[in-house]
């Protein structure tokens, strides 16, 4: 995970939603902690060319709480192997903010012109148009639970690489994943658990042995 600047150490099991890790900006070390408010919610948002880490930390700045769920992997770097964090879903990040915040973030700020919603496309507004997307709080904590440990085997998945065991939901309830909900899969010949984002897609976890997972 991503909040902005990242922490080393960050908190990977019981994750309440006042305990997810406070938001920080890389730039000034702007820090943002999260706090549930019914008149905020998750909005989508896709910075263009990669500028996630931009968008995030102006907003985290101007005082909102913004993720970005990232992973580690090794790549070379002038001829050295060097292990480093990506963005895990390219281009991506989500802000929790009210209807207007969000609105001026997009439309109104010439800093982030680079900054577009991410919509719903199976829902349609009094203009017959497809509002932005938000994603349910307990979705959000979800993701957020399945990403945090920034884990190097962590997926961001099409659906013809998973290949479900069953139709039930599971509960992780040990391990770095615990808490984690979703449903058992095989992905890249390994047993996972896969969270459903809706409309942005399947996150995989890194492998989670039987012995960790509980039907619902």
């Amino acid at each position: 995970m991503e909040t902005r600047g990242g922490e080393k150490n960050p908190p990977s099991i019981g994750l309440t939603p006042d305990a997810i890790p406070e938001a920080k900006s890389s730039k000034t070390g702007v820090s943002v902690e999260y706090a549930p408010n019914p008149d905020k919610h998750w909005y989508v948002l896709r910075a263009s060319y990669g500028r996630e880490d931009r968008a995030a930390d102006y907003m985290t700045d101007d005082g909102t709480y913004t993720y970005i769920a990232k992973r580690y992997t090794w790549k070379y770097v002038k001829g050295h192997r060097k292990r480093v964090l990506e963005t895990l879903i390219p281009n991506l990040l989500f802000a929790y903010a009210t209807k207007e915040k969000a609105e001026m973030y997009v439309k109104q700020t010439p800093e982030l012109s680079f900054l577009t919603y991410y919509y719903n496309h199976f829902v349609q507004n009094e203009e017959e148009k497809n509002p932005p997307l938000i994603v349910p709080d307990h979705e959000m904590l979800n993701f957020i639970r399945a990403t945090v440990s920034m884990n190097e085997h962590i997926m961001f998945v099409r659906p013809q690489q998973v290949h479900y065991k069953g139709g039930e939901q599971v509960k992780v309830i040990d391990g770095v994943f615990q808490g984690v909900e979703g449903r058992v899969a095989r992905v890249a010949g390994q047993q996972r658990v896969i969270v459903n984002l809706s409309q942005v897609g399947l996150i995989s976890t890194a492998y989670i042995p039987t012995a960790f997972i509980e039907k619902k």
